[in-house]
């Protein structure tokens, strides 16, 4: 499976010495970007991958460009860029509302 936003090959956290369900709140350590940086750069990233292909698509219809599999590599790398970043919108709002089910 390729990761185009490179969640699967960054390093994963490592959770204090309360283990993952611990009392001690992961703190993000100085020089790391938080989760929401990560998300706003991949969100960026993926929007830069469809305007390529928008823009590919455009060069092809227009003559400007005739490799047809560029266009359609550009295209499949956008679609797939997209779903997964819906895929990970998707978790995040199920474990919210995980959350929120929780008893205190």
């Amino acid at each position: 499976m390729s990761d185009p936003l490179g969640f699967i090959s960054r390093a994963s956290p490592s959770f204090g010495a309360g283990g993952p369900g611990g009392a001690e709140q992961q703190r993000v350590q100085p020089g790391q970007p938080s989760f929401k940086d990560v998300l706003l750069e991949n969100i960026n990233h993926v929007n830069a991958l469809q305007q390529d292909a928008t823009r590919a698509i455009e060069d092809l219809q227009t003559g400007r460009r005739n490799d047809v599999e560029g266009v359609l590599l550009a295209t499949q790398k956008a679609d797939t860029a997209f779903r997964l970043l819906v895929q990970l919108r998707n978790k995040v709002a199920q474990a919210a509302e995980e959350i929120k089910q929780l008893r205190v």
